[in-house]
């Protein structure tokens, strides 16, 4: 478990760091945030990329995709229905449940409970040995349902502060037609493999990525085109030809072999980028300041807690699902796999600050994403604990 250590270090580490950087000068702060945004994007399209190109799509279960999604859906559905509801009866003014306003700001600032963090999931789960799992080819599948579908679901929500714009068609449209490629050229793109060229797409999707958000900022402010890195990044590695003989899972869940080519140089590689995705992500998190909301720190700590709580047992529905796969202990396990959450929450929360909501719940929020961040490696320690109960294949480091 040593790599899980270390990991959750650089998290801490990372979430650290984001508290001190308000002390940067204010002409050098927008320049470092838009920096470590752009790393961090990079270095999670480099981590899905790998995820695609192992990814098997069988186009004969195309019954079981539907079911994954649905469950996938409802565990992103839970959480955000526990949390709105909560900050919206609990953290907001008496009277507020019936304002429209209330309800559009608490849904979308409780999105932040919805998804969890692919990127932090699968290094985690790869550095405490246990690539071999059920465990972890079903989470793989869920995590990347469960940010699609969070995506999805803010363009409603977006719909609700701003109305309907033509650039929330886009994205779905961008969205469908890259579901498509990747389903139609499964395994067509010949191109290399090796950890440079797999930087170069990343850094290349990231680059696209901005410049598209950049010019439709420039048409209209309010609402930009973003194209979150984690769907181009998984169906490029989706499409991506494997080499003639090659077998991503030949290693049966050792070191490395889920992030590619099991050269160790990549390896290697793979593993240095999963950490300082980790240092970068924590980088990402808003700033914590309960004075900022007139509280307390005894108030905020309580509050955070059950929000906390709420979150994470709203991603238990896949523990009454797959009865017929997998015993309870490998179910509880993906659903305790689904909590650590990472980049994609706190997108939603800047997004939330872009539309101008503050108070309490954006405190309480943050601090959740926060606590969450921090507890990464105990939940990983829970799932491993959990598979050796259950007489899966785990790989001791």
């Amino acid at each position: 478990m040593r790599k899980v250590v270390i990991f959750s270090c650089l998290l801490v580490a990372g979430l650290t760091g984001s508290q001190l950087l308000p002390t940067l000068s204010a002409d050098l702060l927008p320049g470092v945030r838009d920096a470590i945004r752009i790393v961090t994007t990079t270095l999670l399209g480099f981590l899905m990329i790998h995820v695609g190109y192992e990814f098997e799509i069988d186009r004969s279960r195309l019954r079981s995709y539907a079911v994954d999604y649905g469950v996938a859906a409802t565990a992103a559905a839970f959480p955000w229905i526990f949390c709105s509801l909560y900050f919206l009866l609990v953290l907001m003014p008496p009277g507020a449940s019936g304002s429209f306003d209330a309800w559009t700001q608490a849904l979308l600032t409780g999105r932040f409970a919805a998804p969890t963090s692919a990127g932090i999931l699968f290094s985690m789960l790869a550095a405490a040995g246990l690539s071999a799992t059920w465990m972890f080819r079903k989470a793989r599948i869920l995590a990347i349902f469960d940010d699609l579908d969070t995506v999805l679901l803010m363009i409603p929500l977006k719909m609700m502060m701003v109305g309907v714009r033509w650039q929330l068609a886009v994205i779905i449209l961008l969205m469908a037609v890259q579901v498509w490629i990747a389903w139609r050229y499964l395994r067509r793109l010949r191109a290399p493999v090796t950890w440079p060229w797999v930087l170069g797409y990343a850094i290349t999707i990231a680059v696209v990525s901005e410049a598209i958000y950049a010019t439709s900022k420039l048409i209209d402010d309010v609402v930009p085109i973003h194209i979150e890195v984690l769907l181009p990044a998984f169906v490029l590695g989706c499409v991506l030809a494997r080499p003639a003989g090659a077998e991503p899972h030949a290693d049966d869940g050792r070191e490395g072999h889920q992030e590619g080519p099991e050269d160790p140089r990549e390896q290697l590689v793979s593993t240095l980028v999963s950490g300082a995705f980790m240092v970068f992500v924590g980088l990402s998190m808003p700033v914590v300041d309960p004075s900022a909301s007139g509280t307390s720190w005894g108030w905020l700590a309580w509050h955070t807690l059950v929000v906390t709580v709420l979150a994470n047992l709203g991603k238990m529905f896949p523990l009454f699902c797959y009865r017929s796969e997998a015993d309870w202990r490998q179910r509880l396990a993906v659903c305790i796999g689904m909590w650590p959450r990472g980049e994609v929450g706190a997108g939603v929360l800047v997004v939330s600050l872009g539309y101008g909501i503050a108070g309490p719940m954006v405190s309480v929020a943050t601090f959740s994403l926060a606590l969450n961040l921090v507890l990464t490696g105990f939940f990983i320690l829970m799932v491993k604990r959990l598979l050796r109960f259950s007489g899966a294949e785990v790989v001791d480091r």
